[in-house]
């Protein structure tokens, strides 16, 4: 008898376990539905202000559940596979428009969202998302130049075309995308940054290599790290990354290039697996709030399209050219539309050539 109640002791611990184990998971993977007082937000890393999601908390009721992910891909393979209860989660501008096409978002009712009147219209109503029936931007930026004044003349650097320029032997981080990469030697080319064209990718990707002699590295996240330190007289990046390098390195400027560039987007959408519809709309109204926008504004470092969060910001800020660029120049820049797997493929193969081609 008591080799059989230790024997079910052990099976009830085992079984307790099981099920602590199987709550902790879910309540770390965003499946935990159980109180409707929850939401389950799925972010890139380090892209809120904590000190929001506590005050939602507060002001709502509602706890927040967050995960991360590093990459758009990351998120859509995630939410694609299904398994997960993901209320509210943030893609760019090309892969919104190819969750859409793939129906994995839920359409947003207008009626239930209070802070509309917020936005700036010039970044409502884009290509990737007609009448913004499916997503609400959360930040916005450009792709452009960061610069050295320690090593780099600003009269020498103004347009895109002058990164190949001979005196800038081994002194150029690229990004690592293919996207942006081939976006910049198109753009050289006045062609569209969504071409579909062999001719033009092949072009570009001849004028790309033709870059390679001063190219330094190609890299990531840490090109801000690496133009903090002086590692490299330029680099090429993300406004918001270009942001966080100038904000330790008073020597640092960033530009646009007036002949255009890449405007991007990152977007609040709502997963078809959305369990808290309810906790959902409330977050998206939080955010929507001027005063919260410009708290998070501040934090990120990135452009918030809320004009009048943007008008709480300070007025250096504000009237930061290099990362609120003047109307003439968000004219000039293109957004990136999902260019379906056969062309994604073609510009990644385009993009690979091009890096095999360092030595």
């Amino acid at each position: 008898m008591k080799k059989l109640a230790m024997g079910m002791i052990g099976i009830c611990s085992v079984i307790l376990i099981l099920f602590g184990v199987q709550h902790y998971l879910a309540s770390k993977t965003g499946t935990n539905a159980s109180s409707d007082k929850v939401l389950n937000l799925y972010n890139w890393g380090d892209y809120i202000d904590p000190e929001l999601l506590k005050k939602f908390t507060k002001e709502t009721g509602y706890k927040v559940s967050y995960e991360t992910f590093d990459s758009n891909e990351a998120m859509y393979t995630k939410i694609k596979q299904g398994g997960t209860s993901y209320d509210l989660t943030v893609p760019s501008d090309y892969m919104i428009q190819k969750m859409k096409r793939e129906k994995l978002l839920l359409p947003l009712d207008h009626s239930k969202l209070t802070g509309m009147k917020n936005y700036d219209t010039r970044f409502l109503n884009q290509s990737f998302d007609r009448n913004n029936r499916y997503s609400l931007p959360y930040f916005w930026g450009t792709l452009g130049i960061i610069y050295n004044d320690q090593y780099v003349n600003a009269k020498d650097l103004q347009h895109w075309d002058d990164l190949w320029s001979p005196k800038f032997k081994n002194q150029i981080m690229l990004i690592d995308s293919a996207r942006d990469a081939l976006a910049i030697a198109l753009i050289t080319q006045n062609k569209s940054v969504n071409t579909k064209s062999r001719a033009d990718l092949a072009a570009a990707q001849a004028k790309l290599t033709a870059l390679m002699p001063n190219v330094k590295a190609i890299i990531a996240d840490e090109i801000k790290m690496y133009m903090s330190q002086n590692e490299a007289a330029i680099a090429v990046t993300y406004s918001g990354e270009a942001s966080e390098a100038l904000s330790h390195n008073k020597h640092l400027h960033y530009i646009v290039p007036s002949e255009g560039s890449n405007l991007w987007f990152d977007n609040i959408v709502m997963p078809k697996t959305a369990k808290h519809q309810a906790a959902a709309y409330a977050f998206l109204n939080f955010m929507g709030n001027p005063k919260n926008a410009a708290q998070n504004a501040e934090y990120i470092g990135y452009a918030t399209p809320n004009q009048k969060a943007k008008a709480l910001l300070p007025k250096a800020v504000r009237q930061d050219t290099q990362f609120y660029p003047d109307d003439q120049t968000v004219k000039h820049l293109q957004v990136y539309d999902d260019l379906g797997q056969l062309w994604t493929e073609k510009y990644n193969d385009a993009f690979l050539e091009f890096k095999m081609s360092q030595k």
